[in-house]
């Protein structure tokens, strides 16, 4: 690409919230060449700035208490210069867990309006815990061992071990609305098929009641049968030694060996001609091929089709580790090493890298760094919703030979062993655990299958209801109060659940919530009043969130 001399537009984080553009003239030389993605990590970080440097007059405008300041953690400019400001929350310095927000402003800085996480006032009669913090980390410690060996549920593998990582830190608890002095405490642990565990627990300050546990490592349980992708391009790096599959293209986002190994970040694959695997799962470096795909292609399909530049949109990639473990069954994201991990499966022949499963698990780190779903409840479900949505969303932006795109969720991966996939968008009950509708039982289902409301919700709002055939594949998709309805098209529809995750979606974002972000998504997108507006309404009716 030629230099040229000519005026340059340097739109600035203030331009982007403000309209105004500044023009200055490169007299003598062209500036030096930025990338996109050190552009696009540059405008994100002036913006959080700017958050935060308006942070004081909105906790002031919200009528927040003296004791509360507001942390920016994330910024969106739409086009006609609205902002959405996300903010996380501490009251005397302690991070209040479940006091996230969002603000919503027109371009002069006036508010439209506020999503909080909770709307409860913080005022705690006192900062100085009943129990000691080395207490609070022992009881917690001790709620998980008493654990072991036990299952939450018949698809989750029992702990064997256990450990306590770091001291217990002093936070305020306020995702229930009713705010009060708690610990958080990580534990972490083994679980009986390999898989890693790191629970973060809240206790009680006063009482040591556990308020809430979260386990950080998410998983896919499933048996794949061999290599999923194909022939396929990777973009590599050479070395001395030939080319490592490290993509520098995609924020350096990479792939290792671990060996067997359960720890450590694997040694990256080299290999001397830049002809990588031979389709077969002896070849080690097959599954290496599915994983570094399955990222680049999840990476491709938010950076084209949302403008995000990787996970964090910080133009950073993550790395994939593939034979995690041995006879490991399963796949996980973890945001602590900011990494995928694959098991082989049975008898170390069955790698886990199908693509789907790649986009559900990298679209967990999506949604912790923005709305930040709790994982339980009607908001873990719709944590999980999210990256069966997206998951297979970056399979249809894929569109392999190998993978037909579908409505079906680890269609490959064959975990029945009778060739039936993990779950079904079009009427998630076919799967015999996941609700097909909402009721006020469904937070108590677990969160992968509560996450059935979501998922018909989003077959349905993009492709509509009935029987039909799409790619090949035959659904039939039943509506909770027998209305018709002809689906908007899966791209809208993926704009519109986007748009919510990211602007509107809080940490303690319920059914009822995820109807009212998606209709405000649907408004900024396509206009009130619109047919893609009046489908989402519809669509929620259909499957009884009203």
């Amino acid at each position: 690409m030629k230099r040229k001399l000519a005026a340059v537009a340097v739109l600035s984080a203030t331009a982007l919230l403000t309209g105004v553009v500044q023009v200055s003239t490169a007299a003598q030389a062209a500036p030096s060449p930025v990338s996109p993605a050190a552009q696009a990590a540059q405008q994100r970080a002036d913006l959080i700035a700017l958050a935060n440097g308006q942070a004081g007059k909105v906790a002031h405008a919200l009528a927040l208490g003296g004791q509360e300041q507001l942390v920016a953690k994330d910024a969106l400019v739409d086009a006609d210069g609205t902002r959405h400001l996300r903010y996380e929350r501490t009251f005397a310095g302690l991070p209040v867990l479940g006091g996230d927000l969002v603000v919503h402003q027109k371009a002069d800085g006036s508010v439209i309006s506020v999503d909080k996480a909770t709307g409860a006032q913080l005022a705690l009669p006192s900062l100085t815990p009943q129990i000691p913090a080395d207490k609070a980390a022992a009881q917690a410690t001790g709620a998980v061992q008493s654990t072991i060996g036990i299952a939450a549920d018949e698809d989750e593998s029992p702990l064997t071990e256990v450990h306590q990582t770091g001291a217990a830190k002093l936070v305020v608890w306020a995702t229930d609305g009713a705010p009060r002095l708690a610990y958080q405490t990580t534990v972490e642990g083994l679980r009986a098929d390999g898989t890693p565990s790191s629970q973060l627990l809240v206790t009680d300050a006063a009482s040591g009641q556990v308020l809430s546990t979260h386990e950080q490592v998410r998983t896919a349980s499933g048996t794949g049968k061999g290599v999923f992708v194909g022939t396929v391009p990777l973009t590599t790096t050479q070395v001395s030694s030939g080319f490592s599959l490290k993509d520098a293209s995609r924020g350096g986002q990479s792939t290792s060996d671990l060996k067997g190994r359960t720890s450590g970040s694997g040694t990256l694959y080299t290999d001397a001609d830049n002809a990588w695997g031979d389709g077969t799962a002896s070849n080690g470096q097959s599954a290496a091929v599915d994983a570094q795909f399955g990222a680049a292609a999840t990476w491709d399909f938010y950076k084209n089709t949302f403008g995000r530049s990787g996970i964090r949109n910080d133009g950073v990639g993550a790395a994939s580790r593939v034979h995690y473990g041995k006879n490991y069954v399963n796949a996980f994201w973890s945001d602590t090493c900011f990494c995928m991990s694959y098991g082989d499966g049975a008898g170390n022949t069955h790698p886990l890298t199908e693509i789907d499963v790649a986009g559900h698990e990298m679209t967990h780190g999506v949604t912790a760094a923005t709305a930040n779903l709790n994982y339980s409840g009607e908001s873990g479900g719709l944590n999980e919703g999210t990256s069966d949505i997206f998951g297979t969303m970056v399979e249809w932006y894929a569109n392999l030979a190998t993978d037909k795109p579908d409505y079906l969720i680890g269609e490959q991966i064959d975990l029945n062993g009778n060739g039936t996939p993990l779950r079904y968008m079009d009427q998630p009950s076919k799967d015999g655990r996941s609700a097909d509708y909402w009721s006020s039982s469904v937070g108590s289902l677990d969160v992968h299958y509560s996450s059935g409301v979501a998922n018909h919700f989003f077959y349905l709002l993009a492709e509509g209801s009935g029987a039909k055939t799409i790619n090949g594949v035959n659904y039939n998709s039943p509506t909770y109060n027998g209305s018709t309805l002809a689906g908007i098209g899966r791209d809208k529809a993926a704009q519109i659940w986007y748009k919510a995750l990211t602007t509107y979606f809080t940490s303690t974002t319920n059914y009822a919530a995820a109807r009212t972000g998606t209709l405000k998504a649907a408004t900024d997108l396509y206009g009130a009043g619109s047919a893609e507006y009046n489908a989402v309404a519809a669509t929620w009716a259909a499957v009884n969130v009203n």
